[in-house]
């Protein structure tokens, strides 16, 4: 289905910038305290380097089936035919491409996703010249991800083979951390709420549903941070102390028929803390139509799952990263041509609207 078509129709967008884009992951501290992210940047035109697979580990597929609340062995047995052979046009650790200083994006995923699920909007931003770091956290927000710890010998063969180790990895073993759904009784806003927070000391930063929420988050905790973009943000995870204390310029980019008057109440909370606060939607669009699965599969699919809305992904994806291009410039004081798509920040143009299609109370 998915994977037998793509070369047809399917298949995560290729960058539309300037420069070819390369990608790795790096991981700072292998212990579940530490950071771990896809890097995507403007590389080298080099030949000889291949695309990395969408998807990269199978243990991914058992952290979407519970995520989803599905069989593990149903689940991996489809995700493998949908998604299994799909690969991320970007180059896996080709060289950095020197001679100009790239602006730094933190981009934080949703929740059940992990560090590649966006890899269009990452892949797009690193070709016109940003440097994405797509972090995947460790918190139980990710449907998988992993660390390492510290093996303990159980006998005296594997004690000397950890000690005879030139790297000495074999004294550690990998520890998965899947996505915690919440227990009978428990209050998500208390487990979100810890889930949400991240330090980071970064240029700008841009996250999707609940990683929108982390975006506040971050900037209310982070004054060296320049300015922040929400892709249909989840508000629930934040307290009020987040909504008092930001101030750097915020751009929240909706999808037609994910958000409710609740939620965007809460985005317009911050309209008279922030000088420059935008909000637009894109019309047509669902809540999946930011990560790469709105690209990857078939319409029966699409339909059970609501992974596309009646514009074509393409054009809508096309229109969050132009928008995000230009707010980037204006805000980075990035000296581009993407102020060329400011007029997508005040919501005008085609498929798209300045502020919310959601009816809101008489204040």
């Amino acid at each position: 289905m998915g994977s037998s078509n793509s070369t047809q129709s399917f298949g995560i967008p290729h960058g539309k910038g300037p420069h070819s884009v390369g990608c790795t992951d790096v991981m700072a501290d292998h212990t579940v305290q530490g950071s771990f992210l896809r890097l995507f940047y403007p590389c080298t035109d080099a030949v000889g380097y291949e695309e990395p697979l969408w998807i990269p580990r199978k243990e991914y597929y058992n952290g979407l089936a519970d995520f989803m609340k599905l069989n593990r062995r149903f689940a991996d047995w489809i995700f493998e035919r949908l998604y299994g052979s799909y690969r991320c046009p970007a180059k896996w650790n080709a060289p950095f491409k020197v001679g100009e200083k790239y602006p730094l994006i933190i981009f934080s995923h949703g929740l059940g996703a992990f560090r590649t699920v966006y890899s269009a909007i990452c892949i797009e931003m690193a070709s016109l010249g940003f440097v994405v770091a797509a972090v995947e956290h460790r918190d139980e927000s990710a449907s998988a991800t992993y660390c390492f710890e510290e093996r303990l010998p159980s006998d005296l063969q594997e004690q000397v083979s950890a000690f005879n180790s030139p790297s000495n990895s074999a004294s550690l073993k990998e520890k998965w951390i899947y996505y915690r759904s919440l227990k009978q009784g428990e209050s998500e806003f208390e487990l979100r709420n810890k889930q949400a927070s991240i330090d980071v000391c970064r240029i700008a930063v841009m996250g999707h549903s609940f990683g929108g929420a982390t975006v506040i988050e971050t900037l209310s905790k982070e004054a060296r941070i320049s300015c922040g973009i929400a892709l249909d943000a989840w508000m629930f995870p934040l307290s009020d102390e987040f909504y008092r204390t930001v101030r750097q310029p915020l751009l929240f980019i909706n999808s037609e028929t994910f958000q409710w008057a609740g939620n965007i109440m809460k985005m317009k909370k911050l309209e008279s803390c922030i000088k420059e606060w935008k909000m637009i939607t894109v019309k047509g669009t669902v809540h999946q139509s930011f990560p790469d699965f709105t690209f990857l599969t078939g319409s029966l699919f699409s339909r059970i799952f609501k992974l596309k809305g009646n514009i074509h992904p393409h054009i809508a994806i096309d229109i969050t990263n132009k928008a995000s291009a230009a707010f980037f410039q204006k805000h980075l004081g990035l000296e581009k041509d993407f102020n060329q798509w400011d007029h997508l920040i005040d919501g005008k143009g085609e498929h798209i609207l300045p502020g919310t299609n959601v009816s809101l109370p008489l204040s």
